[in-house]
This record gives structure tokens, sequence and C-alpha cells, in this order.
């Protein structure tokens, strides 16, 4: 039984990648610190080459540690593993395979113990949660890409992992469907209370879906900037959103910090 606190259940500690080059290596990150609460839904928002999704690969187990540490629930990870879901901005969905056998794939693997009624009921359940409940036996080239992300959607939450990790999801698609697949997210978290870290460009997303915002200075040596504590009550709605009185000031904050990092970066190049 791991003796982790709730306030603890993500911990980054000096956080570190570094990559052999030609010219020496390459420190993308550097002593990057966050320490995520049980259930919080934190985004991660910075200039492209900052390390957001870098940082993302290292806690999904997906790339190697060069200093400091991941821990989840206590326990000091050392690759991949079903208490992470893990959604791309591609699903990279097998294309032999229908939405609903896409699903199945992964559920056989995390509870091969289960009956198949079990486990099918698993996928059907979540296939119909993200709105594909028609859609069952459909391949991947008769789905619009939306739809696929869906299914990609669908997959990582079908694992029941501990915890969600979100790289930019929603990044391909256009701005109806990026919406709708925003309210699913939102959705999925009030029901389930996963722990959540998404990486995203997006000011208005981070503002939505995030319990805080990190943002992150520009890459190489990249860590934390500012935190955004977003106290904007849940459940939320786009149109009263827009009139709770924090509102524009925490987007002028998040686009102030982008904007001085943008100088920052143009002042170096110089």
């Amino acid at each position: 039984m791991s003796n982790y606190v709730k306030e603890h259940y993500l911990d980054l500690v000096n956080l570190s990648k570094v990559y052999p080059t030609k010219k020496g290596p390459f420190v993308v990150l550097e002593n990057f610190n966050l320490t995520v609460p049980e259930g919080e839904f934190v985004c991660l928002i910075g200039h492209s080459g900052c390390g957001k999704s870098t940082i993302l690969t290292m806690v999904a187990g997906l790339n190697s540690i060069s200093n400091g540490s991941v821990s989840v629930a206590g326990h000091e990870i050392d690759g991949p593993g079903p208490d992470r879901g893990v959604v791309f901005q591609s699903p990279s969905l097998l294309p032999w395979l229908s939405a609903y056998d896409n699903v199945m794939l992964g559920v056989s693997k995390v509870y091969p113990h289960a009956s198949k009624k079990e486990r099918e009921d698993i996928v059907k359940h979540y296939l119909n949660a993200v709105g594909l409940g028609g859609a069952f036996h459909k391949m991947p080239k008769e789905l619009s890409q939306g739809m696929r992300q869906r299914v990609g959607i669908a997959r990582a939450f079908a694992l029941k992992p501990k915890m969600m990790l979100l790289d930019e999801p929603l990044g391909m698609l256009d701005a109806l469907t990026k919406h709708e697949l925003q309210d699913l997210i939102a959705k999925l978290h009030a029901e389930h209370k996963l722990t959540t870290l998404m990486v995203t460009h997006d000011v208005d997303e981070a503002l939505y879906l995030s319990d805080r915002v990190v943002m992150m200075t520009n890459g190489p040596k990249a860590k934390v900037g500012q935190i955004l504590l977003n106290d904007m009550p849940r459940p939320r709605e786009r149109v009263s959103l827009l009139e709770y009185p924090n509102y524009y000031k925490y987007r002028e904050q998040l686009i102030t910090f982008l904007e001085e990092q943008e100088l920052k970066k143009k002042h170096t190049a110089a």
C-alpha cells in the first residue's frame, strides 16, 4: 500500500531531459518541478520547443528521464503502464480493426481475466460515452478525424487508468469538433475525477478545462515560468464563462506571459 498523500499524486522532481547532439548536449528541460494533487486537471502551455510534450511522454514512461524523477501515487515510474492513459494529437488507430476492436485490443490486454461479456460491456460503455454508439463496426477510414479521436479517447478511458495524459489531442480538429471534444473531456473528467495533465497551445482551451495552467519558459533549459490558479466554478458553460469576473484577467495573464516569452526568443535569436 502506497503512503502517498492526495496532494502529491503526480510528483515531478528536478526533472531534466538532455539529448546528445554533434554540438554537445542539448538541454530541453532543466530542474522542472511540479506537484499535481489527485483529481486535478493541469494544462501545460508554452511555445513550441519548450518541452511540453517531452514532459508528458516522460510521465507516460515513453521517454527516458535524464535527471530527476517522476512519481505517480507515491511510486517512481520506470516505464509505461495501464495506470496512465495517453491520448496523442493523432489517435493512431490500427486501420485494419474497427472502432470496437481498436478499443477491445487494449481492454483485452489490461483485463485478461475478465469474462468476454465483461470486456464487451467495457468497450460498449466507453464508445457510447464518447458518442459512437452507432459506429462500433466502422473502420478508421470510414470515420472523420474527430470520430477517430473519439475512439482514441474511449480507448484510453476504457483501460480505467488512474490518470490521463493528453498531448494536444484536439490540435488537428476544426473549431466545432474541437469544442465538442472539449465538452466531452470536461464531462469525462467530471465523472471520473482522474488526475489529468494536458498539453495545449490554446489559451481558451486551457481556461475552459483546467484547474491550473502551468506556463513554461522557452527552451532550451525550459522550466516552470508561472502558474495560474483557475478558480472558475465547475461545471463550466462557455457563455457563462465569458461573464465570469476574472475570465479576461486570467486570459490576459496567459497571453502576456506567452508574448513576453516570444519577445525573449526573438531577442535571443537576434
